[in-house]
Order: C-alpha cells, then sequence, then structure tokens
C-alpha cells in the first residue's frame, strides 16, 4: 500500500509502510548511510502528516519485514494480544499520540494495551512526537523488575556499576568495584565486560564478585558479559550465575550476526531459571542494544535504524529480563552523528522500551570521534531522569579503560539523584545505610565513617 501527502504545490508518495516510517524519522546519520532517509525537511514534514493517518490496525496487516522470512517478525505477530489492543484499536498513529498524552491516561491503562502493542506500532508513534511528549509519555509508564533487589520503582533510578580492566586484572577490578559502592553504586548489577571470552577468566570473576558479595551480604546480582553460549557452560560447570546476558537486534539476520536466536536465547532463560539464586524475584535476563547494530550487520531489509532497535524489544520482552540497556551512542558517528541525534536517540529508546513493558536502562555514552562531549552527556543524563529511567551506568571516571568510550561516572549518578530527589532500589538503600556509606536521606556519609568496610576490603582484595 501506498501514501501520499501534498504540501502546497507539491505531492509526495511514499511506496510502502517501512518507506514511510523511514522518512518520518528524524535525522540521523545511519539512516542516510543506508539511503532511506528523508530528502529534505519537507519531505519529512509529509511523511510525519501521512504517518499520523494511518491507522494502528494497519501495522497488523503490512509487516516491514515478511513474516516468512524473519523469526522476530513471527514473534510480534504470533504473540499480538488482540484483546489488549481492542482498547486503542480504533486509533490512528495521531490519536494514539493524543491518546498517550492525554492526562486520563495514565500507569494502569498503559499497563493495560501493552500486549496489545507492536513494536512498530510504538516506533511510529514515537516519530510524531517532540522530546518532551517522549519524557512525558515514559515517565506515566514504570516497569518494575526483581532479582535480589527491585530495580524501576517510581521515583528511584539504579545504577550498573561497571569496572572494566583491559587485561580482566581481578584486584584492578575488585578495586574499581569497591570505588562504585563506596558511592553508593551497583544496586542495577555489578557487570563486567570481560577482555576475553575464556570460560577459565570469566568464571574467575564470577567466583570474585560472588565470594565479595556473599561477604558483605550485598543485595544486588552480578553479571560477566560474554556470550550467551559461554554463559549457559558455564552454568553448566557450577558457576554462579546471576543474570545472563545477551547482545540483541531486531531482525533474525542481525541476531544469527551476534550468533543466537530466539531458541537458544529460551535455552539460555531456562538455564538461568534452573539456578534459582533470584531472592526477591526471577527475573534474570540482561539484554544489551543499540541504534545502527542491524545496518552495520548489514541486516535492516531498508527498515530506518531506530523501528530495528524497537523491535528488539519485543525481543527482551518475551524472556522477562531485569534490565534492558540501550548502549545509546556506542556503535558511533556513523549512526547517531552528534550529541542532538544521541540524545533523540535515548529518549526514543527508553519510551518506546517502557512502553513495550521493557525495564529499559540507558548507557548515556559516545565514542570519541563523535561530535559530542560530556556536556551532552549531563544533557540526556538529566532528561532520561526526569524520563524515568531504571537505570544507568556508573563507571570510573566515565572512561571505559576496556572499551574505551565515555559513559556516566559515579559522581553522575550522584548529581542526578540529587537534583532530581531519586532513590536506589530500596534493598540497596537499606545496606548501604547498614554498612555505614549513606545516611537514612541516601546521602553518603564520610570517608571516615566508611572506613571500616575500606578495612576489611582491603583484607579481602589481599591490598596493604
Amino acid at each position: 500500500m501506498s501514501y501520499t501527502e501534498t504540501i502546497g504545490s507539491r505531492t509526495y508518495r511514499f511506496a510502502d509502510l517501512k518507506t514511510l516510517m523511514a522518512k518520518a524519522s528524524p535525522q540521523r546519520s545511519g539512516d542516510q548511510l543506508a539511503g532511506v532517509a528523508a530528502a529534505s525537511e519537507e519531505e519529512r514534514v509529509a511523511a510525519k502528516m501521512a504517518l499520523a493517518q494511518v491507522p494502528l490496525r494497519t501495522f497488523l496487516n503490512e509487516a516491514l519485514i515478511p513474516y516468512e522470512s524473519d523469526e522476530v517478525t513471527r514473534l510480534v505477530i504470533d504473540d499480538h494480544s488482540p484483546q489488549a489492543f481492542a482498547e486503542i484499536s480504533h486509533l490512528t498513529v495521531g490519536d494514539f499520540r493524543n491518546w498517550l498524552l492525554s492526562t486520563t491516561t495514565d500507569a494502569d491503562a498503559l499497563t493495560r494495551i501493552t500486549a496489545g502493542l507492536t513494536p512498530e506500532m510504538v516506533a511510529a508513534v514515537s516519530k510524531l512526537m517532540r522530546n518532551q511528549d517522549l519524557i512525558a509519555a515514559a515517565r506515566k509508564r514504570p516497569v518494575i523488575t526483581r532479582f535480589r533487589n527491585t530495580v524501576g520503582l517510581p521515583g528511584h533510578m539504579s545504577v550498573r556499576l561497571q569496572p572494566n580492566h583491559p587485561t580482566d586484572d581481578v584486584k584492578g577490578i575488585a578495586a574499581s568495584m569497591l570505588d562504585g559502592l563506596m558511592y553508593g553504586c551497583g544496586d542495577a548489577m555489578i557487570g563486567i565486560n570481560p577482555a576475553s571470552d575464556n570460560l577459565a577468566a570469566i568464571t574467575k570473576l564470577l567466583l570474585m564478585i560472588d565470594d565479595f558479595r556473599q561477604r558483605y551480604q550485598v543485595p544486588t546480582q552480578s553479571c560477566v558479559l560474554t556470550h550467551v553460549t559461554n554463559t549457559i557452560a558455564a552454568i553448566e560447570k557450577g558457576a554462579p550465575v546471576d543474570l545472563v546476558f545477551q547482545s540483541i537486534a531486531g531482525t533474525e539476520k542481525a541476531n544469527a550476526g551476534f550468533g543466537i536466536s530466539l531458541a537458544l536465547l529460551q535455552e539460555a532463560y531456562e538455564a538461568g531459571l534452573s539456578l534459582k539464586r533470584g531472592t526477591v524475584g526471577d527475573n534474570l535476563m540482561y539484554f544489551e542494544t543499540g541504534q545502527g547494530s542491524a545496518l552495520s550487520a548489514d541486516a535492516h531489509f531498508g527498515v530506518d535504524q531506530q523501528t530495528c532497535e524497537v523491535r528488539a524489544y519485543a525481543v527482551a520482552r518475551k524472556f522477562n529480563p531485569f534490565l534492558v540497556n540501550t548502549v545509546v551512542g556506542f556503535i558511533g558517528p556513523e549512526y547517531l552523528y552528534d550529541g542532538k541525534q544521541i540524545t533523540r536517540a535515548g529518549l526514543e529508546d527508553h519510551f518506546c522500551g517502557k512502553l513495550l513493558g521493557v525495564p529499559m536502562g540507558c548507557d548515556i555514552c559516545y565514542t570519541n570521534h563523535a561530535e559530542a562531549d560530556q556536556d551532552d552527556m549531563d544533557n540526556l543524563l538529566t532528561l532520561l531522569g526526569v524520563a524515568g529511567i531504571n537505570f544507568i551506568m556508573g563507571i570510573p571516571g566515565a572512561d571505559d579503560v576496556m572499551l574505551n568510550y565515555q559513559s556516566t561516572s559515579f559522581h553522575d549518578a550522584l548529581y542526578v539523584r540529587d537534583v532530581l530527589g531519586l532513590r536506589r532500589a530500596p534493598e540497596f538503600e537499606e545496606w548501604l545505610e547498614s554498612m555505614q556509606i549513606t545516611d537514612t536521606r541516601g546521602a553518603l556519609l564520610s570517608a571516615s565513617t566508611q572506613q571500616p568496610l575500606l578495612e576489611g576490603a582491603r583484607d579481602w582484595m589481599g591490598i596493604a
């Protein structure tokens, strides 16, 4: 089906829904690289006007990637709930935007329709929204998950403590981990990107974190971000695996490039569940995504990069994840050129994920060759804090010495919690207070008060 829109004396024609969605997308370098972006701002406006008139029902009948050739499309269609969709089935994309922003649409209403939404519907409505619209609507939709603590409660924001090391040195990682905990970070998880995929090295890191966690009774969860097949092997060998990690994308072909399928993710999910390591819940999958991953794998099929990204959230939703992380500026300026594009993408991803019922966090980041700086990250951090982000990253100095990119620091987490009045996961906050790291308000106590834990941890690490 083709779509048309007239502006003045000029009529714009869009061959199909896929083309219309791409032309309606805000400007970004990845869509330009793929050759699917609007050729002018006028064409972009025309596409938005035409998209606003498309009935939501259309997305159930016009697949952007064929059902027969893509298992993500099959997942989306087969898991769609007509009952949940009924409440909004009469709306167009433009009407849906108005409904989302209405003061009468609350968290209960958004929860009711979740199973009736497809990623394409959600991506479409986001293209009609200003940044403030994305923030306002996402803020209405908390997504709460539990493993050893509770993440995603309204008024709370958690931090993934990321103590990476370029050689996987256990003492170096332990020192960064302790540093983050002293700043009150780590309630989302303690997650290490290993420099090596060697199973013995991965197991060593898992054992180190688990030993520390048990010794000091820390109510958090650990993860070593290796390929899911390595995690399954580690589970089979009895390693203390909490969260099961995998990078995912929005098409079957892109996921195949990651060496995964829905069946393999199901196997990993069941392996993680079999350990029964959660204490307050059993959400245990940790997924990472990023706009541009499908394009970089030549697996986007002409679909714009943001819509491909939102399709990845449908994959995540299938496995009841504890955390989903859009690593928003990591892939590079070929896909998100500058701070403005990174900011927009982060707000889109958070909004779309939350609307699909996914526990969204964001690695607010950029690579050193992007047209962005730490001020851009401060802006996005603040906006996502207002929007109700589930978690952000905590990295020593905001500079990852292993992955070589810029993110957010322990101090950044203190800043956004302070200015927005955000609390940590309640179980973790109680632990910080009991360990005399923070007071009853969640504010850090002095280093002298923290000294007993510091001394004990130094002994544990074997550091004089």
